[in-house]
This record gives structure tokens, sequence and C-alpha cells, in this order.
């Protein structure tokens, strides 16, 4: 059964850090490209990042260009997005996926920027 659980979220100051964190289990983490996926409130989910399977290159929604890196742990099959500067329009449900629509995708992390 194929297992995303997110964790990491957090209401976080504009300007402030956060890590978040992707468990993965079910399928061979190793073989996939994954993905970052947010859905801000009202709207809909949009792509943020990917990373390849052998995480020597990644890739960036414009929006998160400069502040957001991905990263990957072959030996603990996990996936992260490390997130700096951030602002209020961050906001969102913050999605971890293996495919590029996003359709297999966990059920999500809250991160709240704000004060």
């Amino acid at each position: 059964q194929v297992q995303l659980v997110e964790s990491g979220g957090a209401l976080v100051q504009p300007g402030g850090s956060l890590r978040l964190s992707c468990a993965t289990s079910g399928f061979i983490f190793n073989a996939y490209v994954m993905y970052w996926f947010r859905q801000p409130p009202g709207q809909e989910i949009e792509w943020i990042a990917t990373i390849t399977t052998d995480g020597d290159s990644a890739w960036y929604a414009d929006s998160v260009d400069g502040r957001f890196r991905i990263t990957r742990n072959k030996r603990r099959n996990t996936l992260s997005l490390e997130m700096k500067q951030l602002k209020p329009e961050d906001t969102a449900v913050y999605y971890c996926a293996k495919d590029q629509k996003g359709a297999a995708r966990g059920q999500g992390t809250q991160v709240t920027v704000g004060s």
C-alpha cells in the first residue's frame, strides 16, 4: 500500500523558515521522481518543486525559486522541503507526491505564514 505522510507544517511569521518532511512506504522510493505541491486557501493545487531519482537535479516554480529547496534521503525513503523567507502567500496545505499531476499524494500538512 502506497503511503506518503507529510509533517512539519506550522504557523510561522513572515520571513521565517520551516522544514517539511514526507515519509514514504509501499513503493520503490528511489525509482520515482518526487514532487511537492501546495494548495492555498480557496485555490487549486499547484506544483512547486520536483527532484530527480538521484537527487542531483531539482526544479522549482518561480514563486518559490531561491527560497525553497527540495531534497530526498535515499536511505530513509523521505522527501523534504526546506522553506526560507516565507511570505503570507506561501500559506497553503503542502503535499508530497509521486506523480507529476499530484494525484498520488499524502494528506498534506498545513503551513500558515502570518503574525
